[in-house]
């Protein structure tokens, strides 16, 4: 049932088509991040100004309220165009970094990078909703997915090989062609857009009032938005896993990383499944109760137990978002979608990249057991609180007989 479901969505041109575009441009984009880190130490040598570049990708994360208000008012699959081109220039010009003075170029390359991206996921969950049938999104979010993480697990490897052999510039110009190759596969989507009608000139924040509205959406993002603080919590906590928990050198978070990603790739097999045979909220509850589960596995001093745990964060934590970016998607009227998309990816990941300062902070005062502990605890209740309000709510809907 599954493979023939999995063969549906890949017939289906549009869904395919998308899924190429994520496989290309995925790729591009692993290997471009992992690079713009190691191509700043390189040239400067501080850790710090290495770490920063990530910041700098995740900083645009926080203006996708007015980000998905400009997806609202064009027609997506043009925008989609146009923005992937406009990335592709943008790395070329990272051909003038080629000394430590010039890195502030690097740094304002990776800002608008982030820009784009932002604008760019906003739009694209928009498109979907319209090229892919509603029927085959839950099955198309989780194939998504697995491609996203399989190139996160293929990708940097490659990004770090190139640039160890030619340098930053040719990684730059490699996600520069999987952004133009993107684009011209965006092109032959067939998809009618009507023009956007006066909804679509409405305030960014609509897509926030319109989710504060939704009794199916707002509890389904709070809960998604309280998982990834616990989860940028727990992911503060690797490094102290690997050396204090396991006694390793910090390269084995790189097996652990990659255990997860292994976990990631099968859930997101598993999902569309798994959401026609499971009510969402319940889903997204039983995701976060073994994400809280497998955190809090991770406290122990053991390998065995860090391996599962990292294995179980894998498989718990995705579930949740893509019941959420399904939901969005399928609740959401079109001329809102891009706003609305943009503030939920906000709400669920702007808070986390707060979480990973106060963990990285927490670490050096409590220790990462006590960290880990307290956040398997917390997302227990989380979930709980999900499925209490699920049944809430049904008592209230009930018809009287």
């Amino acid at each position: 049932m599954i493979t023939s479901v999995r063969t549906h969505v890949l017939r289906d041109r549009n869904a395919a088509l998308f899924l190429t575009v994520v496989v290309v441009s995925g790729f591009g984009s692993s290997a471009m991040w992992l690079a713009a880190g190691i191509w700043v130490k390189d040239l400067t040598g501080s850790d710090a100004l290495a770490a920063l570049t990530t910041f700098c990708l995740w900083l645009p994360v926080l203006a996708g309220p007015l980000l998905g208000a400009v997806a609202d008012r064009f027609r997506r699959r043009p925008l989609l165009i146009a923005v992937n081109l406009a990335t592709a220039a943008l790395l070329v010009s990272l051909a003038a970094v080629d000394a430590a003075d010039r890195v502030w170029i690097l740094f304002g390359v990776l800002f608008l990078y982030g820009t784009a991206g932002t604008l760019a996921d906003a739009a694209e969950s928009a498109l979907v909703a319209g090229a892919v049938d509603k029927r085959l999104l839950g099955d198309f979010n989780g194939l998504r997915m697995t491609a996203q993480e399989g190139m996160k697990l293929l990708a940097p490897l490659a990004g770090a090989a190139l640039f160890a052999r030619f340098g930053g510039l040719p990684v730059a110009l490699l996600d520069a062609l999987t952004f133009a190759v993107a684009a011209g596969l965006i092109a032959l989507l067939r998809v009618r857009e009507d023009a956007p009608g006066p909804r679509a000139e409405g305030s960014w924040a609509d897509g926030a009032r319109f989710l504060r509205r939704s009794p199916v959406l707002r509890p389904l993002v709070a809960a998604a938005s309280a998982t990834m603080v616990l989860s940028g919590l727990g992911g503060a906590m690797v490094f102290a896993v690997v050396d204090q928990g396991l006694g390793r050198s910090p390269a084995y978070t790189g097996v652990l990383y990659a255990v997860q990603g292994a976990g990631t790739v099968l859930t997101g097999v598993l999902a569309g499944p798994l959401l026609r045979r499971t009510p969402e909220r319940a889903l997204a509850a039983a995701g976060i109760a073994l994400f809280a589960l497998s955190a809090a596995l991770r406290a122990l001093p053991y390998e065995a137990a860090v391996l599962a745990g990292s294995a179980g964060i894998g498989l718990g934590l995705p579930c949740v978002l893509i019941v959420v970016f399904t939901a969005v998607q399928r609740e959401t009227p079109d001329a809102l979608l891009g706003r609305t998309s943009a503030t939920v990816t906000t709400l669920v990941y702007g808070p986390m990249t707060a979480a990973i300062a106060l963990g990285s902070a927490l670490v050096a005062v409590t220790g990462h057991r006590a960290v880990l502990a307290a956040t398997g605890a917390a997302g227990l209740a989380a979930a709980g609180a999900l499925v209490s309000g699920a049944r809430s709510t049904n008592r209230r809907t009930a018809p009287i007989t």
